[in-house]
This record gives structure tokens, C-alpha cells and sequence, in this order.
């Protein structure tokens, strides 16, 4: 079953610390990365199946925690389709 996994975290340092222990932790991809202000607010989307972006997004939110702060984390089993051409637009 395929999942996401949202990571947003302030800042970029927290962001890449963040995805980089994601990817390492778990089968997942990188589909999006939402910047806001300036790079101070930062959305990571990976997918994969369930478990993975759980393991993931588990991993991802305690090392960006270390660095920056956490403002959110999610996850979304079986995204409707919308959900996903809103995230793969572009």
C-alpha cells in the first residue's frame, strides 16, 4: 500500500538533516519540497509504502528535532489522486 510522509520543519538546515536521515532510514522517495518564507518554513514529502514512511518520517522528524524545530509531520495512507497531482505539479 502506498503512503506519504510530510516533514515540515523552520529552516533549511533542519529540512535537509531531516530528509537525509529519511532516505537513509527507509525505501522512500523525495516527490516534493515546499519553501516558504524565504526557506524559514520547509515541506518535505517522501512516498513509498506505509511502514516505510512511517520508519522514515520517525527518523526524519528526531534528526531535523536536533537541529531546528519540528513544526509538523504526517502521515497519509492511499492519498486520494488529487492529493497527489497537488504534490507532483510542475
Amino acid at each position: 500500500m502506498k503512503a506519504i510522509a510530510l516533514l515540515e520543519v523552520q529552516a533549511m538546515v533542519a529540512a535537509i538533516t531531516g530528509l537525509d536521515a529519511m532516505v537513509k532510514a527507509a525505501d522512500v522517495k523525495l516527490i516534493h519540497v515546499e519553501k516558504r518564507l524565504g526557506g524559514r518554513l520547509v515541506t518535505i514529502v517522501v512516498e513509498g509504502e506505509v511502514s516505510a514512511v512511517q520508519a522514515a518520517l520517525a527518523a526524519g522528524a528526531a534528526a531535523a528535532a536536533e537541529v531546528g524545530n519540528v513544526k509538523g509531520c504526517e502521515v497519509i495512507a492511499r492519498p486520494h489522486p488529487d492529493v497527489m497531482k497537488f504534490l507532483t505539479t510542475g
